[in-house]
């Protein structure tokens, strides 16, 4: 379903500084796969993300999406990519004058959804993020772990084939944590991709799915996670 092939990205800064964020990626991800891209900051894991997504072009190297070359679909071609992935980020990126309703129902009509299947399909996904009861509240209203949740619940509303997830429980506790990744086992077991980057040893121990281990932009192993400390 996604797959990298000797994928070099380099950044250049202002100063004309060149940044190798991936050296010679390769790997493949398969429908219905949960994976896990680990490693410390400032290891490659966003950068993944990004090309995944068609935000970033490789500067060598090809990205696949259902075999289709990310980096060479135009704006149209991107557009449709984009409405079969859902993305889950650090900092939530919530629509903060619209409530929880209206943050997923805003997702659904910009990607063509009738007013029929808003009102089934909104409440039936915030149920499944355990947010049934706060369908009216807005995210300042809502806990830090709340937030994510309403997050994951917009990413995943407009029935994506993939989840992309950046960090999803960097600024969370531990009893919030466990919750959000159980979930992304949720989500994953009703057949949705789900690649989750993270630098944190407790959710690669927690979940024990498939992890690529990144190291200044290096895959170091890439298999099914056991006990890992990085």
């Amino acid at each position: 379903m996604i797959k990298f092939e000797k994928v070099t990205k380099i950044y250049k800064t202002k100063t004309g500084r060149e940044i190798l964020a991936l050296d010679d990626v390769s790997f493949e991800i398969k429908k219905g796969e949960m994976v896990l891209i680990c490693g410390k900051s400032g290891a490659g894991k966003t950068t993944v993300l990004k090309l995944i997504f068609g935000e970033e072009k490789p500067t060598l190297g090809k990205v696949f999406f259902e075999g289709e070359e990310v980096s060479q679909m135009d704006r149209e071609e991107l557009s449709k990519l984009r409405r079969k992935i859902g993305i889950v980020f650090q900092d939530y990126k919530l629509l903060k004058q619209k409530n929880c309703f209206e943050n997923l129902s805003f997702v659904m009509e910009t990607t063509g959804f009738t007013d029929e299947e808003i009102k089934r399909d909104v409440p039936k996904v915030l149920e499944l993020v355990g947010l049934e009861e706060k369908i009216e509240n807005f995210p300042q209203e809502l806990s830090a772990g709340e937030k994510q949740r309403l997050a994951i619940a917009r990413a995943l509303v407009h029935r994506p084939k993939v989840i992309l997830a950046d960090e999803p429980t960097g600024n969370l506790d531990i009893y919030n944590t466990l919750e959000i990744l159980k979930i992304f086992q949720k989500i994953n077991e009703m057949g949705t991709t789900v690649v989750l980057a993270t630098h944190d040893k407790e959710v690669v121990n927690f979940l024990k799915r498939r992890i690529i281990l990144l190291d200044e932009g290096k895959v170091l192993r890439d298999e099914k996670a056991k006990d890992i400390f990085f």
